[in-house]
């Protein structure tokens, strides 16, 4: 099942392990449970201090594997078999039960520690989504740290029933003691908001005692990590305020066009790219969102952050990018996550044999076609415009495929449903004014993206796409205010030209700088008065 190369590479993470662990078996005569057995024994003949053992729970989902610290007693479950984009999850679950250091911030640990109760997660994803992997992990190191807290990714693409009796039709899909949680992307930080309710004001007074920055990015994707590292590199305080690193690039499935690297996925390259900022002396201010730009009396930059601190910065690098565009119709925001999707990869797999639509015709919509055409029962492509928009060899691809039909001219007016999920879509035929419906379990929309701009509206310059208009150094319309990457005006929309925008846009800033005179709380001449 795993090969040399993989073998050889899980040899070495497993040297790392300084307490014995148990791979817990909860199999039966399933075909799955003789490939979860496979992946049992080639793991555990890797390592001295990982054993085999079988499940004693009656009630357990069949087939599974727990992972068990023999030192602590806690333990995580993994319903099904933990390959593709989970192989890591398992990797990191076996290692944090060996007593393998966690790579988080100690204050979480501390938080995670000391959470009173008992807490069952069940986390629904589908292997093929790489939004899952950071839920489960988040989950998972919860349950290494509190023998109170346990979590069990479960594949909902091997337990269809329970995907359909608790309605999930979106990954990852969270319940906590039987209740759902959450859904979609959400860090370990948020989930600690949502189970400790002071943690979020803790948070938020954190960021109100900090002294002002040179250079505050606001945004954790490319252009944002290129500028924070270029930034740093000048020797300047910097701080990054972040709802999480990664944006668009933690849903891209494959990268083949980043310079020096052959081929790589977006969690990998979001992972390599905040280890290289916490190389340097970054100030990352992950789980939390700008929600306001203003300057103040004495030149510096104001950020205001959703709940109501305030940071203050001589230079502020707007790196916010974008996010997919919906469609702004009745029942869109009814019906998200129960049946309107947004990313084909990781939600496809949960409408096996169904009828799906997406929404757009240009490259991503009919990539999503072709895609979801191997998994579902019938795609239904509806484009806006008279004529497909995307490149010709996707075209005629999915117009070969059977199961893929194409409409053009139709305009989406309404996601139908009843009450609990989609059931289908109202279009428009715009050339003879007919309303029409088509019966649909699903419906991904691919109609590109928008600029995370809203809180700059009236304070910065925006094109009227709302991107931020900018300069040949990143400047904008606010002296002091630089911007990168998708949120601006750049008109290619590509992630090496973010990279390269945002050591631009940071260069630039610098150069602002060093011609400013020094405001009297700056940190350089906070650290010459401590001198």
């Amino acid at each position: 099942m795993l090969d040399a190369k993989m073998k050889t590479q899980l040899e070495a993470y497993l040297q790392n392990l300084k307490t014995p662990v148990e791979l817990v078996a909860y199999l039966d005569g399933q075909d799955k449970s003789r490939e979860l057995e496979t992946l049992m024994n080639e793991v555990s003949a890797l390592s001295p201090l990982v054993s085999l053992a079988q499940g004693e729970d009656k009630e357990a989902r069949r087939p599974a594997m727990g992972v068990r610290s023999v030192a602590s007693g806690t333990e995580m479950r993994f319903a099904g078999v933990p390959l593709g984009h989970e192989f890591t999850s398992l990797v990191l679950a076996v290692l944090h039960s060996g007593g393998h250091p966690m790579k988080i911030d100690k204050e979480l640990i501390e938080q995670v520690r000391n959470l009173d109760g008992e807490y069952r997660f069940e986390t629904y994803i589908s292997l093929s989504c790489q939004t899952c992997p950071e839920v489960v992990q988040a989950l998972n190191m919860m349950a290494a740290i509190n023998p109170q807290i346990r979590n069990e990714m479960i594949d909902g693409a091997m337990f269809q029933n329970e995907v359909e009796t608790r309605k999930v039709l979106a990954v990852p899909t969270v319940f906590m003691n039987g209740q759902q949680f959450s859904q979609g992307r959400i860090s370990l930080a948020d989930i600690l908001k949502k189970m400790d309710k002071n943690a979020g004001a803790r948070s938020l007074k954190k960021l109100a005692e900090k002294d002002i920055f040179d250079m505050l990015v606001v945004g954790g994707g490319p252009a944002g990590a290129s500028a924070a590292i270029y930034a740093a590199r000048k020797g300047i305080r910097t701080g990054v305020l972040a709802d999480k690193f990664g944006g668009q690039l933690l849903d891209t499935v494959s990268i083949e066009n980043f310079i020096s690297v052959n081929e790589t996925e977006g969690p990998k390259l979001v992972a390599n790219l905040e280890a290289h900022v916490g190389a340097y002396d970054v100030d990352i201010m992950a789980g939390h969102q700008a929600s306001g730009l203003s300057v103040a009396d004495d030149g510096s930059i104001e950020i205001t952050v959703e709940g109501g601190s305030v940071l203050r910065s001589r230079s502020v690098l707007l790196a916010t990018g974008a996010r997919w565009r919906e469609m702004n119709v009745p029942g869109e925001q009814e019906y998200r996550g129960k049946g309107v999707a947004y990313c084909p990869h990781c939600d496809g797999p949960l409408f096996k044999g169904k009828s799906v639509a997406v929404i757009g015709g240009g490259n991503s919509g009919i990539e999503a076609a072709i895609d979801l055409a191997g998994i579902t029962g019938h795609v239904t492509v509806l484009e806006f415009d008279s004529k497909l928009r995307a490149d010709e060899v996707l075209q005629r691809k999915a117009r070969s495929l059977k199961n893929v039909d194409i409409i053009t001219s139709a305009q989406t007016t309404e996601v139908l449903g009843d009450g609990d999920r989609v059931i289908g879509l109202a279009y428009t035929d715009r050339q003879s004014g007919e309303t029409k419906t088509i019966s649909l379990a699903g419906i991904f929309v691919q109609i590109g993206l928008v600029p995370n701009t809203e809180f700059l509206k009236g304070v910065v310059d925006l094109s009227p796409r709302g991107e931020i208009e900018i300069g040949a150094r990143g400047e904008t319309s606010v002296p002091g205010v630089f911007a990168a990457g998708d949120v601006t005006t750049t008109p290619f929309k590509q992630i090496v030209i973010a990279v390269g925008s945002g050591a631009t846009a940071a260069l630039g800033a610098f150069d602002y700088l060093i011609r400013q005179p020094v405001l009297e709380n700056s940190a350089e001449q906070i650290a010459n008065q401590a001198a």
